[in-house]
């Protein structure tokens, strides 16, 4: 069945105000970056910010509600046409994405700059959201673009802003995680553009659709085979796929938590997108798993992620390095099921990109809610605030059985999901492994659990309940783990879906 596909163009005059609504997904951030720096008063930037966000997942809802029944949505600016013109083509892939992106971003900025306004001088509050804006524009921007040298600019976007707010946390470790992240980010973006110029030299063109046709006739040239394997590492640095994780552990740990629950929730989900829209949409199922074979690197790659992430996060004594080595672990799940080299396998990985943006982007808030009272995250300050924070343990509790694949969550899902795309493709072994990983995060949960709940406290100050603020954030992402859990058929449709539609590749989806 052939995608319908509905052209605008963005100067004809006729287009309504929903015609737009691709463009204005990433124009609104982008305008209001440097409007929260010229307005600068705490509150009316704040108030601004969640307002964009808020603003951002309507528009995405929206588009996700017009690409459900497999219409494609293709916005062209200045009415040039490809490959001459820049377009914005919106999918049921990425509008769920775009989802994801604006959904974290609304809830988590509505708590605010939380312990990093003691990182940012009084008055200079507005630093913060500008930043924040930039880098949501940046997400926004790679996951809805048609143009592969538009990915690397928005790529850039995102993460100059990342670098800024990572190096906002409260010691001077945060600036050499911010380094650190800096210098393996320009590494895997150096990465990324060399393969989109090799592929331009292939195809003279940079839209995405034309691209992927011309690929076509070129595929088994050796410029190609050098340009997937740029594209593919630069990609996978960005995603932290093992072993080019080890900027990820410090930046999320030594960033504030606030910093920590967005990017963790959506700069390597975007990142895992786009290794799907480039190895599936544009090189095509065929070259990257029957030609080159990436699926046989991948795999083990992936498992080993799986353990080793999970593994060093048993002996972390920090709770957010904790939730950072973890999400190394995480990230091998979706990879795990891009190798597996089917529909299920891919539906599977997007499944649980959706269920762990929730889960990670909860338990970082509930780290938020930790260091805003106890001035620190490390485990020993956690003892005993079952009793002293109840409401927020609860949201940890919630979204960490989750992590760990209770059923009744949307963890369950993401990995019942995997199981059964292992077993439908016969890899028995694969499918022990993931139940076997997941045995590893009910280690490193249950400790936090003993201290949170079965131990004394080992100080005698009365603390406080987190604001209202952070509790509202948090638990909205902690319930989200439940209720997707119990009602999982929006995630599982979308996916499936997407997955399908990743298989036709770009090329074979219609113009």
């Amino acid at each position: 069945m052939t995608d319908a596909v509905t052209v605008h163009h963005a100067a004809t005059e006729a287009l309504s105000f929903r015609d737009h609504l691709p463009a204005l997904q990433v124009l609104l951030p982008l305008m209001g970056a440097p409007l929260c720096f010229l307005l600068r008063k705490a509150a009316l930037v704040s108030f601004f910010t969640v307002a964009i966000s808020f603003a951002c997942l309507a528009i995405s809802l929206t588009l996700l509600g017009q690409t459900m029944g497999g219409e494609i949505l293709i916005y062209e600016f200045g009415s040039w046409p490809r490959p001459f013109g820049i377009e914005y083509r919106v999918d049921i892939t990425n509008s769920f994405v775009l989802v994801v992106i604006s959904l974290v971003a609304a809830v988590v900025f509505a708590a605010g700059p939380g312990q990093a306004r003691r990182s940012i001088p009084v008055g200079r509050e507005y630093l913060f959201y500008s930043a924040a804006l930039l880098c949501l524009t940046g997400l926004l921007g790679v996951t809805i673009t048609g143009d592969v040298f538009n990915v690397f600019v928005f790529m850039e976007i995102s993460s100059l802003s990342s670098y800024i707010l990572i190096a906002l946390g409260r010691e001077r470790r945060a600036l050499m995680a911010a380094f650190t992240y800096l210098i393996m980010g320009t590494i895997g973006a150096t990465f990324l553009l060399i393969g989109i110029g090799l592929m331009y030299q292939m195809t003279g063109t940079l839209n995405m659709v034309d691209m992927a046709v011309r690929l076509q006739a070129v595929s088994d040239t050796r410029t190609i085979l050098v340009a997937v394997a740029f594209v593919i590492v630069g990609i996978s640095t960005k995603l932290a796929v093992f072993p080019l994780h080890q900027w990820l552990p410090n930046a999320y740990s030594e960033a504030p938590p606030i910093v920590s629950a967005f990017l963790a929730a959506t700069a390597t989900k975007v990142a895992y997108y786009l290794l799907l829209r480039f190895t599936l949409g544009l090189f095509g199922a065929a070259l990257i798993f029957d030609q080159i074979g990436i699926d046989i690197l991948l795999m083990p790659l992936s498992v080993l992620a799986m353990f080793v992430g999970s593994i060093a996060a048993i002996y972390q004594t920090d709770f957010k390095r904790i939730l950072a080595y973890s999400s190394i672990a995480q990230i091998g799940y979706m990879t795990l099921g891009l190798s597996l080299a089917t529909e299920a396998g891919v539906a599977a990985g997007l499944i649980h990109l959706f269920n762990h943006a929730l889960m990670k982007g909860g338990l970082f808030m509930v780290a938020a809610c930790v260091m805003w009272r106890m001035g620190s995250t490390h485990i020993d300050v956690m003892r005993g605030l079952g009793q002293r924070m109840p409401i927020t343990m609860a949201a940890f509790v919630a979204a960490g059985l989750a992590l760990v694949g209770v059923p009744g969550t949307a963890g369950f899902v993401s990995k019942w999901a995997l199981v059964t795309a292992a077993l439908e493709n016969e890899a028995f072994f694969i499918a022990f492994l993931i139940m076997a990983s997941s045995v590893l995060a009910v280690v490193y949960i249950w400790r936090l659990v003993e201290i949170v709940y079965f131990s004394e406290p080992e100080t005698d100050f009365e603390v406080k309940e987190a604001p209202l603020r952070m509790l509202i954030p948090t638990w909205t992402l902690a319930g989200m783990t439940i209720w997707f859990g119990l009602f999982s058929g929006f995630s599982v449709e979308v996916a499936e879906a997407a997955a399908k539609q990743l298989f036709v590749g770009l090329a074979g989806a219609g113009a």
